[in-house]
Parts: structure tokens; sequence; C-alpha cells
């Protein structure tokens, strides 16, 4: 299965919300006391982690490879410090040492594909920046849609592409504060924190 924007447009259209319209708690939890500067949301969705970071003060860039997603995201946006973005940074990385935090949150990055998509959204990191990567914790066999999550950069697999300028604060697997959606099977998360020395 190709995962490209007709993949998320169908997805995100298929109902008026498809997420939780909560952020994600790893991104409360990590982000919660950084000083808010430029903040780069990969992967937006409908907006809920920029909203959020918006109303923490960070000035927001969300990008999202769903034309689909990033109208309803605006849609549900009150007046806030957010840039919505279409992107596809599979393809294309975002601007170079741009950004004070880089989030991405349950985004689909191909092995197959090579590092380099992985390298660019890492570039984007300010010195003295944050890189924060979550995703669900790969189980043995589990397969979503024909998808086979192991097929995909874990955050540990992105950790090991960083050059020696940045220093992991986290890199670990633990249980989920939330429910996933139903019938999903995911029960942990793996995280990823790592900050690039100025």
């Amino acid at each position: 299965m190709i995962m490209d924007e007709k993949f998320w447009d169908d997805m995100y259209g298929r109902a008026e919300r498809v997420m939780s319209g909560k952020p994600n708690p790893v991104l409360t939890q990590q982000v919660t006391g950084l000083s808010p500067g430029r903040a780069l949301d990969v992967g937006c969705g409908e907006g809920d982690d920029a909203r959020w970071l918006a109303a923490m003060g960070w000035t927001v860039t969300a990008a999202d490879i769903s034309s689909t997603a990033l109208e309803r995201a605006a849609s549900l946006t009150e007046p806030a410090d957010i840039t919505w973005v279409h992107a596809n940074y599979l393809k294309s990385p975002p601007p170079a040492t741009a950004f004070d935090l880089v989030a991405m949150h349950y985004f689909a990055l191909p092995k197959a594909d090579g590092p380099e998509a992985a390298l660019g959204i890492a570039e984007s990191v300010a010195p003295g920046g944050t890189l924060l990567v979550v995703n669900h914790a790969v189980v043995p066999g589990h397969e979503w849609n024909g998808i086979r999550p192991s097929d995909f950069y874990e955050p540990h697999g992105i950790a090991e592409l960083l050059g020696e300028e940045w220093t992991a604060l986290i890199d670990d697997t633990r249980p989920r504060t939330t429910a996933a959606p139903a019938g999903s099977g995911h029960t942990h998360d793996t995280v990823m924190r790592a900050t690039r020395r100025r």
C-alpha cells in the first residue's frame, strides 16, 4: 500500500473528526518546561499538537501531506500563531536549522527510501534545539491495513542516524498513558528526544 497524499486524504475524509482533539501526551510531557520558540509539527494532521504548542507560546509551523487534514485543522483553529503548510517531507526537507523544536508523532518514514528524509527533518533543528520523535512500539507480526510497522524507521533507528552534534536524552519504550484507537493493539510508545549542541 502506498501512503501518499490520496491515502491520507481518504483517511481524514472518512469522518468529520478522526483524532481525539487533544495533544499527544508525550508532547505535553516532554515540551512543558522548554522555552517557547519556533516549532515544527511534522505530520500535524488535524492540528491538535500545533494548537497546544501555540497556546504554550510557540510560533508553530504545522505541516502535513494531506490537504484534507490541513483544511480541517485550519477550520478548527481559533486565530493563533500557526502557519499551516502543505508539504511532503519524504521528498523535500523542511528548511535547515529553522526550528527550536521539531516534533514528529507517528510519522511514517519508510526504511526502503533510505535515511535522507529522516536526516533532512533532523537537520531542520537549530543548534540548541530539540528533536522529539514518537511512534507506536512495533509488535512482531502486527499489520495495519496491509502496512507492516517494521518497514518504517522507529525513533531508536532515527537516533542511530544522528551525528556527533546530537545528545540523546531519551530513547526508550513506555506504556501509553491514553488509550490507542480501538482495535489498533497499540499499548506502548517508543520515544526519542535529542538536543542538538550549539
